[in-house]
């Protein structure tokens, strides 16, 4: 059964999730990635693959994406970790236990983030997230992105049907200090951390899992979906296997 419901953030923004209820004293919590939301194809079939194994799932739209209140922001990893916090606290106040957190691509790193901070959940899964902030920046806004953030104050990404979003100087910054390499030695050691990410990733390459995730995180697992690209387009079913084995062996 799936019920809607609306959380508010510590900013008072609503935000909008998909509670898929199977009465089971524990949730997991799916969290999609940048510029995405909590009907992707990933996270959707992630959560009914979950929910057939009888786990509640809960999946939401992080603020300013989807159906949640608030404006989108480029960077904002740690505003989303808020966000999360206030879904897990919400759970935690109706006496059901978060018992994972599971993200993709910039969820990941979301998920990773809170796990640095909070430490309270006793289970990671990050999907093909990023070990480095740094890279990956160029590709998207191009080689004089600094000169051009620094001249005007802000870049708008134009896409098919004119801007989709705009990167501003500070929220530059904000990714920019985000360290993954410090995050992940602050992980709890008792908290287990499942890395997943695709072989024939064109957007995140996979040695940030195996060069990175893997080798700093100390109780870690790392699975390499071959074949796979970042959205797992023709791998859903094997993304779903590790992630769902995981899962079952922390409940």
């Amino acid at each position: 059964m799936n019920q809607k419901i609306i959380i508010l953030n510590k900013r008072r923004e609503k935000l909008v999730g998909v509670l898929h209820e199977t009465e089971s004293p524990q949730i997991v919590v799916l969290c999609h990635g940048f510029r995405s939301s909590k009907e992707s194809k990933l996270v959707v079939n992630l959560a009914s693959v979950l929910e057939e194994e009888g786990i509640s799932v809960f999946r939401f739209d992080f603020a300013g994406n989807g159906e949640s209140e608030g404006s989108f922001q480029y960077g904002n990893y740690y505003s989303e970790v808020e966000d999360l916090r206030a879904v897990v606290e919400y759970f935690t106040g109706i006496n059901r236990s978060t018992v994972a957190i599971v993200g993709h691509s910039k969820g990941g790193n979301v998920v990773l983030l809170y796990a640095s901070k909070y430490h309270d959940i006793g289970a990671v899964v990050n999907i093909s997230g990023r070990y480095n902030l740094k890279k990956g920046i160029e590709e998207r806004l191009g080689a004089n992105y600094s000169e051009r953030l620094k001249k005007d104050g802000y870049i708008d990404v134009k896409l098919p049907g004119g801007v989709q979003y705009r990167v501003t100087e500070e929220s530059m910054m904000e990714r920019l200090n985000t360290n993954m390499h410090e995050a992940c030695l602050s992980v709890d050691p008792k908290c287990r951390v499942l890395t997943v990410h695709g072989s024939a990733d064109e957007d995140i390459s996979v040695k940030d899992a195996e060069l990175g995730f893997a080798k700093i995180i100390p109780n870690h697992w790392l699975e390499i979906i071959q074949g796979a690209d970042h959205r797992y387009s023709k791998h859903q079913d094997e993304l779903a296997a590790p992630v769902l084995k995981f899962v079952k062996e922390c409940l």
